[in-house]
């Protein structure tokens, strides 16, 4: 038996994983979800707890908002300090731009979860085509839905977003790299991109 451990920035990203997870991972693959308290805890957070976590068959998949920042230097320099503590198996994911961009991604996922029917049809504006693009998305999320809240939406939402559905390119990126690493067999020295 495998041990995927999800290292993230924010308890939100919690939220939709601890649904989202159980349905996507191969029977016997167990998983942890570990919050941080934004970016810069996470960070400093990898060296400690790569280190220190010695149960075999255990992977890593750090998952980080970009936040209007270089994806590929924030990537690089994550995957940097995974590989200087012995963890170049580890797969590091970049929300592009955050979790919200997701959300806008599945706008049938938010229509239900707020009972706002309306809301999917969105969906082929060109603006929600590409949600990976829009910069605000927390921001544009709450233009759609008023009383939407971090934590409480993510809880929401996640109990109806849809992995096929879903039109964020990061969105895909990272169920992509969930599944190659649940479906392979460790080997610490394997670098996953």
């Amino acid at each position: 038996m495998s041990k995927i451990v999800f290292m993230l920035e924010e308890p939100s990203m919690k939220e939709l994983l601890d649904k989202l997870l159980p349905d996507l991972l191969p029977q016997g693959v167990d998983f942890m979800t570990v919050t941080h308290e934004g970016k810069q805890d996470l960070e400093k957070s990898i060296t400690r707890k790569l280190r220190a976590w010695k149960e075999p068959g255990v992977r890593f998949i750090i998952v980080r908002d970009q936040d209007g920042g270089d994806c590929c230097r924030i990537k690089d320099n994550l995957s940097s300090i995974c590989a200087r503590v012995g963890r170049p198996d580890s797969v590091v994911r970049i929300v592009c731009n955050e979790l919200e961009s997701w959300f806008l991604g599945d706008l049938t996922a938010v229509a239900a979860a707020y009972d706002k029917p309306s809301i999917a049809r969105l969906q082929r504006k060109k603006k929600y085509r590409n949600p990976d693009g829009v910069t605000n998305a927390a921001e544009e999320l709450k233009k759609l839905v008023p009383d939407y809240q971090k934590l409480q939406g993510a809880r929401r939402i996640a109990d109806y977003i849809d992995r096929d559905r879903n039109l964020s390119n990061s969105f895909h990126a990272f169920l992509e790299g969930v599944l190659r690493i649940a479906n392979s067999n460790p080997d610490p020295g394997e670098r996953f991109p």
